[in-house]
């Protein structure tokens, strides 16, 4: 099979979807790697890197989407990309479709098999390709809320951990999931009075037992999360529904009543946000105000540390990779049931329900092979 790697376009986007021991690896299987030239610069990963790992340099990013027959990607395709897919191509690479109808409708077009990092989910309900980022967003989250509480960046000059006799910030976390247990372990080994909401008792009594109640829990519902976003110095969102369109659990009223120069920082943005007032932000323009409440809603934002993530992103998407190149896609889903969930196209189909029950769009069951 030939796979090809381009560079990402993406504003801000520094990460790359291979590395060059998984070069060495497709090339050791018998594939052959296209990689465009200065695909990995972001990451500090040199050309000749990928060169003596024996992939082949292409200049022309064309050539690489014509010539290969798995594009292997870190973020979704953008328009003059989606141009560029070819029907049949297999496009393996974060795809969050169930925040973009556009996205969709463009890939159902070109009648690619779209293979989405994100639902790829194991009989355990953990989705492996996506815990790695989701741990670096949990953790960039509170770095980056800290700042964005600094009088430097326009907040309420609130250091986070605060000082003898003075109080902490509070930090107030929705969803104890991956990205939620990260930006606590942060947020508290950073001082901070830490509350953390969701609708699973029990993963509220690990955060209580693994932060040995350095930390407050509460259950998901209306009532809690409107008093704790109303005290909140830091409000950050990390729901996330496997594949599907993220809750809207804070509204433009519960904003409204939030301190001045207060700080939200929006992880589940690439799922649509579970913050009514969020809206997609870059890198170069990550910030935005609302009633006076500072909102980052980056949709990369392990792009941030590209070297890090990709090689955490890498170190988990590269087995996948190579059982489709060894085996083609068809026998590959009908071998492993958690790949199979990660198709979320198919050929002109939609064949993953939240992403069809998102647009009220039709979708199939992926046909048996």
């Amino acid at each position: 099979m030939i796979i090809g790697v381009p560079k990402e376009i993406k504003p801000g986007e520094k990460r790359v979807g291979i590395v060059p021991s998984g070069v060495s690896a497709f090339v050791a299987h018998g594939h052959k790697v296209l990689v465009e030239k200065g695909a990995g610069l972001g990451s500090g990963i040199f050309d000749d890197d990928y060169r003596k790992a024996g992939a082949k340099i292409i200049s022309s990013v064309k050539q690489i989407w014509e010539q290969a027959d798995m594009i292997i990607k870190v973020k979704e395709p953008l328009d003059n990309e989606i141009k560029l897919c070819r029907p049949g191509q297999i496009l393996y690479t974060y795809l969050h479709l169930a925040s973009n109808e556009t996205l969709t409708r463009g890939l159902l077009k070109q009648q690619i098999i779209g293979v989405a990092y994100e639902t790829i989910q194991l009989d355990d309900g953990s989705l492996p390709l996506l815990t790695p980022m989701s741990e670096v967003a949990g953790r960039l989250s509170v770095q980056i809320g800290a700042r964005c509480l600094e009088a430097t960046y326009g907040g309420m000059g609130v250091l986070l951990g605060g000082v003898s006799g003075v109080k902490p910030a509070k930090v107030v976390i929705l969803g104890a999931g991956v990205a939620g247990s990260n930006a606590c372990t942060i947020a508290v080994g950073m001082g901070a009075h830490v509350t953390v909401i969701d609708i699973n008792p029990a993963r509220l009594r690990y955060m209580q037992d693994i932060m040995q109640g350095r930390l407050t829990t509460l259950m998901s519902n209306r009532a809690n999360i409107a008093e704790e976003v109303a005290q909140a110095d830091l409000l950050i969102g990390s729901v996330l529904v496997p594949g599907a369109k993220a809750p809207r659990l804070v509204t433009k009223d519960m904003i409204k009543n939030m301190k001045p120069n207060s700080a939200i920082v929006d992880i589940a943005i690439d799922q649509g946000g579970c913050i009514e007032t969020s809206k997609p932000t870059t890198h170069d323009n990550p910030t935005y105000r609302v009633n006076d409440v500072i909102h980052y809603c980056v949709t990369n934002m392990p792009g941030a540390v590209p070297r890090t993530s990709t090689y955490a992103l890498t170190n988990v998407t590269l087995g996948y990779g190579l059982m489709i190149a060894d085996l083609g896609i068809d026998k590959a889903i009908s071998c492993d049931k958690a790949l199979r969930k990660g198709v979320n196209l198919y050929k002109g189909k939609i064949t993953y329900k939240a992403v069809a029950e998102a647009f009220n769009m039709n979708w199939e069951e992926l046909p048996e092979k």
